[in-house]
């Protein structure tokens, strides 16, 4: 007679499912998002940083999909530039907090309390992360570079 080891190897399947399944759930995205959305730095131009000086929301009009997420654009240019060389212009770590990153953690930023440094653009928690984070800003970078992307994977 022959016996097949059917529920030893569904059992297996199943843990095997399970494991794949719940891993990733714990590793954050990497570019930050918020929790109800797809939009990258809150739907400002990370391009506008650069050439403005400023935050600018951008359009619905010029939006464009890149690493995972959906970024937004107050021109056809700026949209344009962007899609040219994506790494000169999306915010280090994600566009998560970068003074958080520099402690070895996650954090939601605000598209308003940003600087650009060495022609790299970094964003922060809040007004008063963000007064720590100038305190030492190239120790800061330093550190989160350091922890940058491990954080994602806590």
């Amino acid at each position: 007679m022959f016996t097949r080891p059917l529920p030893a190897v569904m059992l297996l399947a199943l843990g095997l499912l399970f494991q794949a399944s719940v891993s990733p759930a714990f590793a954050k995205d990497p570019v930050y998002t918020g929790t109800f959305s797809s939009l990258a730095v809150s739907g400002y131009d990370p391009v506008a940083y650069f050439t403005q000086g400023k935050p600018v929301e951008g359009s619905g009009d010029h939006e464009y999909e890149w690493n995972g997420a959906t970024w937004r654009f107050s021109s056809a240019e700026n949209l344009d530039s962007f899609k040219s060389d994506p790494e000169t212009f999306a915010p280090q770590y994600g566009g998560y907090c970068a003074w958080a990153v520099s402690q070895g953690y996650t954090a939601s930023s605000d598209p308003q309390i940003w600087r650009v440094v060495d022609g790299k653009l970094y964003l922060n928690y809040s007004e008063d992360v963000g007064k720590t984070w100038v305190k030492d800003i190239p120790g800061f970078i330093a550190k989160a570079d350091t922890n940058w992307p491990k954080v994602l994977d806590k």
